[in-house]
């Protein structure tokens, strides 16, 4: 958290001036910040089995990075969980400790690269949908698929990449248009107009496609091909409602609840969120 205050300190500081922040902004949007773990998220990942996996970066190093995993269970039926921006496994905790008394079951999580105990200078949608992939094609191939914020696009994106379908797929609060939550980002820290046009002629150039195009009303293909559940408060304001109507009025067979004023990042520990999802996993098995 330390680097993200002074990045953001930094960007406010030159709003007052005009200079080139076109680095500052770079780091400020693919930095993910790190928070510790509690005690119960420490008791957790230390009973789980732990392994690791690797996930090719196409876009920052051109290398492979290695994502830390963590399962609990070793049953047949597969549940992973892919967790949202500046998060990890762990914060998953509330959720893994019901699911595990699911019988026959085993609960698969990860830390994307650059979250969590996973080791990168920066992070970005893609490498959080290539460690969905990499899960999935060399340890095992999810019955449930459950994803928190950035974790549910990416969740959506890695499938369709895949060709899978899983028994369900689960979004929890999900992102849906990646540029204007980069928009927001920019806003908060009191970054120009200018530099954010200019933040993302260079995006287009680095990824080389738009930020516009990670959308998922245009890249959700798998309306009535896979069952969807969908939990959302309509007050979020990180994954804005106007989006999410878009996106469910195009894609009918989703079947979305909405659960108010639980707010973006408590509704990762709702009790009625986590009871609902227990109770559609154990009626598919």
């Amino acid at each position: 958290m330390k680097r993200l205050k002074a990045l953001v300190n930094q960007l406010k500081n030159a709003a007052h001036f005009e200079g080139n922040t076109e680095n500052l902004i770079r780091e400020f949007i693919f930095y993910s910040p790190k928070m510790p773990l509690r005690l119960v998220q420490e008791q957790l990942l230390a009973a789980s089995k732990q392994f690791q996996l690797s996930v090719p970066d196409t876009y920052f190093t051109g290398g492979e990075l290695k994502i830390n995993c963590f399962s609990w269970g070793s049953g047949k039926t597969k549940v992973l969980l892919t967790h949202g921006w500046a998060s990890k496994a762990a914060d998953f905790d509330e959720f893994i400790s019901e699911l595990i008394k699911i019988e026959d079951t085993e609960i698969i999580a990860f830390d994307a690269p650059g979250n969590g105990s996973s080791i990168s200078e920066f992070s970005n949608l893609m490498l959080y949908a290539e460690s969905v992939k990499s899960i999935s094609q060399n340890y095992a191939k999810p019955d449930f698929i459950i994803g928190h914020s950035l974790g549910g696009m990416a969740n959506a994106i890695a499938i369709q990449e895949l060709g899978i379908l899983p028994k369900y797929l689960i979004s929890i609060a999900p992102l849906i248009r990646l540029k204007e939550n980069f928009e927001q980002s920019m806003d908060a820290v009191e970054v120009s107009k200018a530099a954010q046009d200019n933040f993302f002629r260079n995006f287009a150039h680095e990824f080389p496609v738009n930020a516009e195009y990670f959308n998922l009303v245009d890249l959700y293909t798998l309306n009535g091909k896979v069952k969807h559940f969908l939990a959302y408060d309509p007050e979020d304001h990180i994954a804005p409602l106007a989006y999410l109507e878009e996106f469910l009025i195009k894609n009918d067979s989703i079947n979305a609840n909405s659960y108010n004023g639980i707010g973006h990042y408590k509704i990762l520990k709702s009790p009625e969120v986590i009871q609902d999802i227990i109770k559609l996993i154990r009626a598919e098995i």
